[in-house]
């Protein structure tokens, strides 16, 4: 066992012990069953296949404190948009930044029988700790988390923007759990936005999302992991949906010291559907890892799957895409596309789209590309008075323009062109570093 499975357990324990008689017995069970599944768990390695190219051994020497309750930090730009705001501070609710919540947003610590029979029941379930390492490390260092519960037909009249930050003061640990919750008919939107103080800040992010999508529901979640380059963080977004479902989502991560993001999702009701779209864009040392895992276990099912990278300088990305139809799941269409720009010729790029189809009568299909920067478009813009630097801007950004300018949302898309301007506008001289390019 390494020094970081150590630590965490040591954190666990010291939170059973300390809210052994404030804790709920079901919150108390779940910390308990994170703690024997976490300890039990090998650490990966690269034999490890869902790990084979994101090496963990750094972080098992890593030295991670539990923040304390509401730290002071300087607040990073955030979104500017009418919604429900929970502020999230290392890993604890900072409610002087956060707004009054509506009826269908909670804490767990404060919610009511009614919301704690529906947190019980479904806490956990998606996520599941015995396949997820990090999974069961959520649940047993679980001190709090947000349930969103929408009850059938009806609409959450804002969205619920949570903020997760993390200060360069330390390097905290900061542990999170979200559980939304949909019965028929409802429809929902949540902005997930995790970013830190500086691109020095420093700390482990451990974040964790199930959704619970009921019959002819509508899910709406947007993951915008903008930290900087100092952080690890390991999140997971699991989603569930039953008969006429929809779940849309986009993802976008900027890279870190190391960044692993998994979706699951399950189609469990014919005529479910989803869309996920995704970009990642690493540079200098940074690593982002994007696996995700679509299982149509009913017919009549659609998924359309679209990630897109960007990686540069020394960086390094991974993407596993995984589409599983099941014997049952007749009459599925499902769609897998991953394509690559490497703009150096030190970025690396492990791609792996894959169909395990059982089904007969199905329509499916998956790609990869890797490439480099065009030189003819290249050349064009240069005649047309473009300088090359600024070119290698256009063109790189032109890659993901097109899944970016699908945000439906506008205040996340008015946040993510002057982010992404910047992202591309600090390298118009320096895309390629010293010597590395094509040429």
């Amino acid at each position: 066992m390494n020094d970081f499975q150590q630590q965490t357990l040591s954190h666990a324990q010291a939170l059973l012990d300390n809210g052994a008689q404030a804790a709920p017995v079901w919150l108390s069970e779940l910390r308990e069953q994170g703690a024997r599944r976490f300890a039990d768990t090998g650490w990966p390695t690269r034999r490890t296949e869902n790990w084979k190219y994101t090496p963990l051994g750094s972080l098992g020497k890593k030295s991670f404190s539990v923040a304390q309750p509401e730290p002071a930090l300087d607040a990073p730009a955030q979104l500017e948009l009418d919604a429900y705001r929970i502020v999230i501070n290392n890993g604890v609710l900072d409610r002087a930044a956060s707004t009054q919540l509506p009826p269908e947003v909670t804490l767990f610590g404060e919610a009511n029988a009614e919301q704690t029979a529906i947190i019980e029941k479904h806490l956990g379930r998606l996520a599941d700790s015995e396949q997820h390492l990090f999974a069961a490390m959520s649940e047993a260092l679980l001190a709090e988390g947000v349930l969103l519960h929408v009850p059938a037909n009806s609409v959450l009249d804002k969205p619920l923007y949570i903020v997760n930050q993390v200060s360069d003061e330390s390097d905290c640990l900061a542990n999170t759990r979200l559980l939304v919750v949909l019965e028929t008919g409802a429809e929902a939107e949540v902005i997930e936005h995790y970013l830190t103080a500086s691109d020095a800040s420093a700390g482990f992010v451990n974040a964790q999302t199930e959704v619970v999508i009921g019959d002819n529901a509508r899910f709406k979640h947007y993951r915008l992991n903008l930290e900087g380059e100092a952080i690890h963080h390991v999140g997971g977004v699991f989603a569930e949906l039953q008969r006429d479902a929809n779940f849309d989502g986009f993802a976008i991560a900027k890279g870190a010291e190391l960044m692993r993001i998994d979706y699951g999702l399950l189609h469990r009701g014919p005529g479910a559907h989803v869309e996920l779209n995704g970009v990642y864009l690493p540079r200098n040392k940074q690593l982002v890892d994007y696996h995700t895992n679509v299982q149509h276990c009913v017919p009549h099912c659609t998924t359309n799957e679209v990630f897109r990278g960007i990686i540069g300088d020394r960086a390094k990305a991974v993407f596993n895409g995984r589409i599983h139809i099941h014997k049952d799941a007749q009459k599925t269409l499902a769609e897998l596309s991953n394509k690559n720009l490497l703009t150096s010729n030190k970025a690396e790029v492990d791609t792996k789209p894959e169909l395990e189809i059982y089904a007969d009568d199905v329509r499916c299909a998956h790609g990869a590309t890797v490439s480099q920067i065009n030189d003819a478009a290249l050349y064009y813009l240069q005649t047309r008075g473009v300088s090359k630097s600024q070119a290698r801007v256009m063109l790189s950004f032109g890659f993901v323009n097109e899944l970016i300018q699908q945000v439906a949302n506008p205040a996340v898309l008015d946040y993510l062109m002057p982010e992404l301007a910047q992202q591309f506008g600090r390298d118009t001289d320096l895309l390629l570093l010293d010597g590395d390019s094509f040429e």
